[in-house]
């Protein structure tokens, strides 16, 4: 049956499958304990809120007897750091440059699923991508995708670290997998080029400096040491991503929806800067971006045109610096100071 499932898995599009026990991670619970009680998680209250269910995929679903986790790959064809040496243009992570990722991964997840309660009648399931308490990164390493390197992420010695996961919980037993070793070695690659320093230590990171969290999750102004390192990233940050020497192995991506829309490459500041929120949304719509709202967005493009260095976009700061939002008047106000010198 685990075989079957695997094939029918990459059939419907996933590249690699792995099991393992729900009860597989136990070591994760006081980590995130830890982590929340260091303050590192920032404003993600939803982390310790509901860090018991996510401490223990256990104590999510009781009956659960294997969780079934599968990566999809959405490796760009491009190096997206060279997108940080074009100031006056917006940096966007690579996995929000086209369709929300959580959408489509999600209705594989369920075909999978269908497929596998028809032929064993009687068993349930339960998908979950990246939405509800569930520790994807540990449960995948545990069920043999690969290991968390040093910035954190998954990383596996086939796929790189380009690939999103998807989780299966069911009542069915299934034979699990070995779990992953760590192949980082004396690599420092990820820990070195993080341009905010958001990692205290190797395989440990403090959110409240990650990128990705300031441009997507925390709320209000950003402190202003930090707004001058995030130079031109408006959505999210790949650095560590990017650099790692794994991404040689890396798996083409196969789904189309995850190549870079030609208006979210590189767009220009000036114009992502005067986007009023019918437009944002216009703009976004079915983008992982559209989530965060203008005013969060604006305030982000905002910072990359105070880190641009170029004064021909002073007008296009001042414009915002009357905005209703008070974050975002504050970040034009910001902008114009810095490229005024």
């Amino acid at each position: 049956m685990k075989e079957r499932i695997a094939a029918y898995a990459r059939a419907s599009g996933f590249a690699k499958m792995g099991v393992c026990r729900p009860d597989a991670i136990p070591q994760v619970k006081k980590r995130l304990e830890e982590f929340v009680e260091d303050g590192r998680h920032g404003q993600m209250a939803w982390m310790a809120n509901r860090m018991h269910w996510r401490g223990d995929p256990v104590a999510l679903w009781p009956e659960a007897r294997s969780v079934i986790m599968l990566a999809e790959p959405y490796t760009p064809d491009h190096d997206p750091l060279e997108s940080l040496e074009r100031r006056d243009r917006a940096a966007i992570s690579v996995y929000a440059q086209n369709r929300d990722y959580h959408d489509i991964v999600k209705k594989r997840l369920k075909r999978v699923g269908r497929w596998l309660i028809e032929q064993s009648p009687g068993a349930e399931i339960k998908v979950f991508v990246d939405t509800a308490p569930v520790m994807e990164k540990p449960l995948a390493a545990a069920a043999g995708l690969g290991w968390q390197g040093k910035h954190t992420n998954l990383l596996s010695r086939d796929l790189g670290n380009w690939f999103f996961l998807g989780a299966i919980f069911t009542t069915l037993e299934l034979e699990p997998d070995d779990p992953a070793r760590e192949h980082c070695g004396n690599c420092r690659a990820c820990l070195d080029i993080c341009p905010t320093e958001a990692f205290p230590a190797p395989y440990q990171l403090d959110a409240r400096r990650c990128i990705s969290y300031l441009t997507i999750e925390h709320k209000g102004p950003v402190d202003t040491e930090l707004r001058a390192r995030m130079g031109n990233r408006i959505y999210g940050c790949d650095d560590c991503l990017a650099v790692c020497p794994w991404n040689k192995f890396a798996a083409h991506a196969q789904e189309t929806r995850y190549a870079a829309r030609e208006d979210l490459r590189d767009p220009p500041l000036s114009m992502l800067a005067a986007l009023d929120d019918a437009e944002f949304r216009a703009r976004f719509s079915g983008s992982p971006i559209k989530r965060i709202g203008r005013g969060r967005f604006v305030r982000n493009v905002l910072y990359a045109i105070g880190n641009s260095g170029d004064q021909t976009l002073i007008p296009t700061a001042q414009a915002q610096a009357d905005d209703e939002d008070p974050v975002v008047a504050d970040a034009a106000r910001w902008a114009v100071q810095r490229l005024k010198g």
